[in-house]
């Protein structure tokens, strides 16, 4: 799997009235709590159909860290490198980054990740893990 943007957060972008309430509010990326998670995919396998953090929440390891720092210029969403404390549990290889509304069944799910400039595959042995995003940013439009 290469790094993608959740299908249903890319409707929200182009056509957010056709998902109706139940599909959480617009995303600011620059502006809301947006959150990475450190996820096992021997749990989870990325689906473009998946759109809340309880599609992703059983395969999530430690504890998912509010990105800082954040930008969005030119079309290119960036933010501080990511660093989980204290991480133990299964393998990690992929990273999801959400919205964190507070609620796991609103909680929008953005982009897939399992290509990062350093970071992945890990396995948690109780330290931190540090993830650096790629110089050039998180992902672009």
């Amino acid at each position: 799997m290469a790094n993608a943007l959740y299908s249903l957060y890319k409707q929200k972008l182009l056509n957010p009235g056709t998902l109706g309430t139940s599909s959480g509010d617009a995303i600011d990326l620059a502006d809301d709590t947006i959150k990475v998670a450190l996820v096992d995919t021997g749990t989870y396998t990325y689906s473009a159909a998946h759109e809340f953090y309880t599609s992703i929440s059983s395969a999530v390891i430690g504890t998912p860290q509010t990105l800082g720092t954040k930008t969005v210029a030119n079309g290119v969403f960036d933010a501080a490198d990511s660093t989980f404390t204290a991480v133990s549990g299964a393998s990690v290889e992929a990273l999801v980054i959400y919205k964190d509304t507070t609620v796991a069944g609103t909680s929008s799910l953005i982009a897939f990740i399992d290509v990062v400039a350093s970071g992945l595959p890990v396995t948690p042995n109780g330290g931190n893990i540090t993830i650096t995003w790629h110089a050039s940013g998180i992902f672009a439009l």
